[in-house]
C-alpha cells in the first residue's frame, strides 16, 4: 500500500476493528490496537484535521500528533491515514483528512 504522500510503500495486517500490525522501511514495525483506533475515531469524528506526517513539526491538532501522543512516538500518520481511508475516513486534499465513522 502507498503511504499518505505516495512516495513509498508499506504493508499491514489486520483491520481497524481488530488492530493492525504495520510494517515499514526495512525493519520498522508497530502495532495499533482496535481500542486505539476506536479512541482516535471517537476523538476526531467528523472533524477535518491535518494528517500531520512530519516527524519533527506536527500540528498539535493533527492525526499525527494524536498518534504520537497516544500510540507511539514514531511518526506513523503516513501509514495510519491510508488504512483509515478503507471506510473510516476521507482524504480531502494533500494534507487534510476527515474521520467519517
Amino acid at each position: 500500500m502507498k503511504t499518505w504522500g505516495m512516495r513509498s510503500d508499506f504493508a499491514y495486517e489486520g483491520t481497524v476493528l481488530t488492530g493492525t500490525t504495520i510494517k515499514f522501511g526495512k525493519t520498522g514495525k508497530t502495532y495499533v490496537s482496535a481500542e486505539q483506533y476506536a479512541a482516535l475515531r471517537k476523538h476526531m469524528l467528523n472533524r477535518t484535521v491535518l494528517i500531520g506526517t512530519s516527524r519533527t513539526d506536527t500540528d498539535p491538532e493533527s492525526l499525527g500528533a494524536w498518534l504520537q501522543a497516544n500510540v507511539t512516538p514514531v511518526a506513523i500518520a503516513s501509514y495510519v491515514g491510508p488504512i483509515l481511508l478503507n471506510g473510516y475516513a476521507e482524504r480531502l486534499d494533500r494534507t487534510h483528512i476527515r474521520i467519517v465513522r
